[in-house]
């Protein structure tokens, strides 16, 4: 049923941070594994790279 909600939430383009703090999960990597997606689902919902390179 986890990894079920999180592929609704990040289809419903909600930030996967928003959806690791749903799930309880203290690391992304985590809901990473929760989450089975198409390539550009995952780049519209991903976090900016740490330091600001893209």
């Amino acid at each position: 049923m986890r990894h079920s909600l999180a592929t609704q939430l990040v289809k419903q383009r909600r930030p996967i941070n928003e959806v690791a703090d749903l799930l309880g999960h203290r690391s992304i990597n985590t809901t990473a594994l929760c989450v089975k997606v198409a390539t550009s689902q995952l780049t519209e919902v991903a976090l900016p790279f740490p330091g600001g390179v893209a």
